[in-house]
């Protein structure tokens, strides 16, 4: 990554710990606009850069919460990575609908799976509503600004790069 690639991916882990502390009402406190970043950084930056932003994300979004999951929270840290680095290779692609499907069916419905192996099938059920509210505002917001936002990503990393 170059430096100002390096920068904007500071900006948007800061970002992601922003939007860590605006919380959707939960079972558990770690449901937030976490996510908004770790999608715009995917699409604007790099999968590289979304997942390592969607990661971060949930770990500060789980911190502000007191970690309720523990250690588990690593796991759905690996689940963010994976999803919003599947959300920007279909938006690279120009499939906006399916990449937002699978973000949100993912992030809702898959990622949650191992919770009723974990602890049972009420937690699971009881999470699911949440995390599917959250998952649609953060997925949203991302696709409403990622073109606003796109152009002068490019300019920005542009003019860096030519210095």
């Amino acid at each position: 990554m170059k430096g100002k690639t390096i920068s904007l991916l500071g900006l948007m882990i800061a970002l992601s710990a922003v939007g860590a502390s605006i919380k959707i009402p939960a079972v558990i406190d770690s449901v937030a606009l976490d996510a908004l970043p770790a999608l715009l950084a995917a699409a604007l930056l790099g999968v590289r850069a979304g997942a390592i932003t969607g990661a971060l994300g949930h770990l500060f979004s789980a911190l502000i919460g007191g970690f309720p999951l523990g250690p588990m929270h690593l796991l759905i840290a690996v689940e963010m990575a994976i999803l919003v680095w599947s959300f920007g290779i279909l938006f690279k692609q120009n499939k906006r609908i399916l990449a937002s499907l699978v973000f949100i069916v993912g992030n809702a419905f898959i990622a949650p799976v191992p919770f009723i192996f974990l602890m049972n099938k009420g937690f699971y059920f009881a999470i699911v509503p949440s995390l599917l509210i959250g998952s649609f505002l953060n997925t949203v917001l991302a696709v409403i600004l990622i073109p606003r936002l796109s152009l002068l990503t490019q300019q920005v990393l542009k003019k860096r790069d030519a210095h």
